[in-house]
């Protein structure tokens, strides 16, 4: 094998491939990424046995074939090289080192055998179907924050995507929950993904299509099956094992008949929180939410530090029920707020139950809230 290509499509590319290659393992083949060029197309690929990611770029072809070489290694080699320096990899096959050259600059990477490398066969993929890039975006960003990190409810470590009757029809619904927080939402259902099963995308893989994400426009092919799903972004494919678990009934937690309505803008609400729990270093430090006639005010308290208030009211607030004091995470408001681009709409029942929080001008969105004792 041997070709040439371009630092910067080199890089980016290595970039890619390197996130999802395991940092820590048992198994040299997995340290690697796959090289292989043919007839003028470089193709880079890695995995950690659940996750694999490929992707094509352009090369100048010299000998077609294949190896594998160091991921972290070959990365810091590339990206040190000057901006527009010409790469070469050549190898001659068997049990010969990888040569890298760039201009004066000559390295020999130890490179293991292409055979060893795990085959990347996503199998039969059962529903197919398009999403713009910026509605995943939204799917994503909307629900990973909820994700749990508990390893023993292995169930809730991501995103639970699924086929479901929405508001406004059929929808492709995105759920995510670690047991104090709900986040759920959804877009029009894409042709193809009707009577898709309903699966759980683990949370790494969510982190790494993310990233991809940033880069992409257009248009994202997502292949899936009971077991493993795809995305394809132009010449990146992301395939991945989704989690073999049940996602519980998310629907029992979401309350219904809460009639007690609070509004508030969302940035003066989110700077008060900010600016109240302040006082505590806990990480799970709790602010305390008391509502009366047009008058929210959010209080919090530290044995070691003092306390803190802050009111607000007038053209910021919307409340009519009657007097309401009710506790939360201070981190867990903040992320669900984050989310919400417009007045920010709480519907309470007690202080003791589940609140609902949702954009006052958005359906396609809903977040549950458990509250804490303040």
């Amino acid at each position: 094998m041997k070709f040439k290509a371009d630092r910067a499509t080199l890089m980016k590319s290595l970039a890619h491939v390197q996130n999802v290659v395991e940092k820590r393992n048992t198994i040299p083949i997995l340290a690697n990424v796959l090289l292989s060029v043919r007839e003028g197309r470089l193709t880079i690929a890695a995995t950690d046995l659940e996750i694999g990611l490929v992707e094509e770029v352009p090369a100048e072809t010299i000998r077609d074939g294949a190896i594998t070489a160091p991921a972290a290694t070959l990365y810091e080699i590339v990206r040190r090289q000057p901006d527009n320096a010409i790469i070469e990899l050549d190898h001659g096959g068997g049990e010969a080192q990888l040569t890298l050259r760039a201009g004066r600059y000559t390295t020999h990477l130890v490179a293991l055998p292409v055979d060893d490398f795990p085959k990347l066969d996503a199998g039969k993929l059962t529903h197919h179907f398009i999403l713009p890039a910026a509605e995943l975006r939204g799917l994503i960003d909307r629900t990973r924050f909820a994700i749990s990190t508990e390893e023993t409810r292995y169930y809730l470590n991501g995103i639970y995507l699924h086929a479901a009757e929405g508001e406004d029809g059929p929808a492709l619904r995105a759920v995510a929950t670690d047991g104090h927080r709900l986040a759920r939402v959804e877009e029009a259902l894409p042709e193809g993904a009707a009577g898709m099963p309903g699966i759980i995308v683990p949370r790494k893989t969510v982190t790494e299509l993310r990233k991809l994400l940033d880069e992409a426009s257009g248009e994202v092919e997502v292949a899936l099956s009971e077991t493993r799903i795809r995305f394809t972004l132009g010449g990146l494919r992301l395939t991945s094992k989704l989690i073999d678990g049940t996602f519980p009934d998310y629907d029992r937690v979401i309350p219904r008949g809460n009639d007690k309505i609070l509004r508030v803008e969302k940035k003066d609400f989110n700077d008060a929180v900010g600016r109240v729990s302040a006082i505590s270093a806990e990480r799970n430090r709790p602010v305390k939410l008391s509502l009366a006639k047009e008058l929210l005010v959010i209080s919090a308290a530290s044995a070691e530090q003092g306390s803190a208030s802050e009111e607000l009211g007038g053209d910021l607030v919307e409340y009519q029920a009657g007097p309401l004091e009710i506790g939360f995470q201070a981190r867990y408001l903040s992320d669900v707020t984050e989310q919400i681009k417009g007045k920010v709409e709480f519907a309470f029942a007690d202080g003791a139950a589940p609140t609902l929080v949702r954009d006052q001008n958005d359906s396609s969105a809903i977040y549950v809230l458990m509250p804490m004792r303040v």
